[in-house]
């Protein structure tokens, strides 16, 4: 195999399995994002684009109290599941009734948040809110054992790990509601008081998943919870936009100079052929004051290789026609399309039976599929893909359905991105064999997923991942 064939095999195997994984997400939305890699048995490569397509998946939230668990009766459960009481005089200090929530706090994410109201303070007043692992002595208040931690109404003393509290806040009573978040970024706790910010302290050894905590301890003591299903009384929103806001100054205190960046993204318009974007755009370059200059020849320029083709050709794909885009490839690039069943003539014959359905044309089809499906028959590797778009004619409404993703625009997209990739990997010039699945800027946005999937992994698997469509949508609602 030459070194021409073998880049045109990564592209083509590098595509196919993009497909592979979105068609694997609708079997495994309910699996972790580790368990799922495994599963798939992916490279890193692939392990970071899954990762991609799962940082949206939601996680678990607590939404009512754990029934299940005992406190040896000191602790009553409500019926509406959020209320809990003290039914009984308590005789020692290990009397305690505990409830944790049925879930886990969810972790990916930058903070995690809940507050409970207080009905009746009791005898005492010795009601508790805090954080708790999975195997909590039900009968010790928050933060008397080792990785617990709780802010007590009736001292106003925290409690970490130990049974001895150190000065923290306010005592709270009848009426009032009390708060405890988790800031996953800083590893940072904090508790708040009908609505105003108490005190934080931070732990970095707050790794485990900690379950959100309540803890009652005299006669008729009893709380309600509110895990986010009523607004909270503390501003959350506010709270977590000037924490981003914080990190985002820290990153804008850091000095990129014009030419790096314009050059950035003048790489990513022409790997994908925006050939009148990049005109306005270094027209817009030389206009500006002082004009950006310097980027034209830093290396990217291998990416004009062959533009006004793959111009052309990603205009035919997304505009759904296929045909007409194998016949330049045919003309133009034959050997890339000259083995019938490679990847790349896969991706394109599966599109244009896509692009029938799409279009209601079932029976044109249907004889479409039998004519060149077949060849792929004994091809294990395809199976699964070509299955998927046979599929879309069971359903009435095959947008709707399980492989309605077929018919997204992001399906065209990916096949014109492989095509793409594919023109690019027969330049001579090509200096890395990779360099032509992704722009310099999508590197970059990969490079620094990487970076906060790294820091999140040294910090116990906690936090936020970076989120490009959170990031412009954020930014749209503070210009808004």
């Amino acid at each position: 195999m030459t070194e021409v064939e073998e880049n045109q095999d990564l592209v083509g195997s590098y595509f196919m399995e993009l497909w592979r994984i979105k068609s694997k997400r609708r079997e495994a939305t309910s699996l972790d994002e580790n368990d799922v890699v495994e599963m798939m048995n992916l490279d890193k490569k692939e392990e970071d684009l899954l990762l991609d397509l799962y940082s949206d998946e939601p996680e678990l939230e607590p939404s009512e109290l754990d029934t299940l668990k005992s406190s040896s009766g000191f602790a009553i459960v409500l019926p509406d599941k959020v209320s809990v009481k003290y039914p009984r005089v308590n005789l020692h200090g290990h009397d305690v009734g505990v409830v944790q929530a049925n879930h886990p706090a969810p972790v990916k994410r930058l903070v995690y948040y809940f507050e409970i109201t207080v009905k009746n303070a009791g005898a005492k007043g010795q009601i508790s809110i805090g954080f708790t692992p999975n195997d909590v002595n039900l009968n010790r208040q928050p933060g008397w054992e080792a990785n617990t931690y709780g802010y007590h109404g009736d001292d106003g003393l925290l409690y970490r790990g130990q049974g001895r509290g150190e000065a923290f806040g306010p005592t709270y009573t009848v009426g009032d509601t009390v708060g405890a978040g988790i800031n996953y970024a800083l590893q940072k706790i904090f508790f708040t008081k009908n609505g105003q910010m108490v005190g934080f302290f931070i732990d970095n050894t707050v790794k485990d998943r900690l379950y959100p905590t309540v803890g009652v301890h005299s006669l008729n003591e009893e709380v309600t919870v509110n895990f986010g299903k009523t607004q909270f009384m503390f501003d959350l929103i506010t709270y977590e936009a000037t924490e981003r806001a914080k990190i985002h100054a820290y990153i804008e205190k850091i000095i990129i100079p014009p030419t790096a960046s314009y050059g950035v993204v003048r790489s990513y318009l022409q790997h994908y052929g925006y050939t009148e974007t990049l005109e306005v755009f270094d027209q817009a370059t030389q206009e500006s004051v002082p004009p950006i200059t310097g980027f034209h020849d830093n290396g990217f320029n291998e990416h004009m290789y062959k533009v006004e083709d793959r111009k052309n050709l990603r205009k035919l794909i997304k505009d759904g026609q296929i045909n007409d885009a194998f016949g330049i490839l045919r003309k133009l690039y034959p050997h890339i399309v000259q083995d019938d069943t490679s990847a790349i003539c896969v991706m394109l014959y599966c599109q244009e039976f896509i692009e029938l359905v799409r279009v209601g044309h079932l029976e044109e089809a249907v004889r479409y599929g039998r004519t060149h499906f077949q060849k792929f028959n004994s091809l294990k590797k395809y199976e699964n893909l070509v299955q998927d778009c046979a599929a879309l004619l069971a359903y009435q409404e095959p947008e709707k359905s399980a492989v309605g993703y077929l018919l997204e625009d992001s399906h065209r997209e990916n096949v014109a991105d492989a095509v793409n990739a594919m023109i690019l990997s027969t330049n001579p010039n090509l200096q890395d064999k990779t360099s032509c699945l992704h722009s310099y800027l999508e590197r970059l946005l990969k490079q620094l997923t990487a970076c906060f999937l790294e820091k999140r992994l040294l910090n116990g698997d906690q936090g936020e991942t970076f989120n490009l469509k959170r990031l412009l949508l954020s930014k749209n609602t503070q210009h808004n």
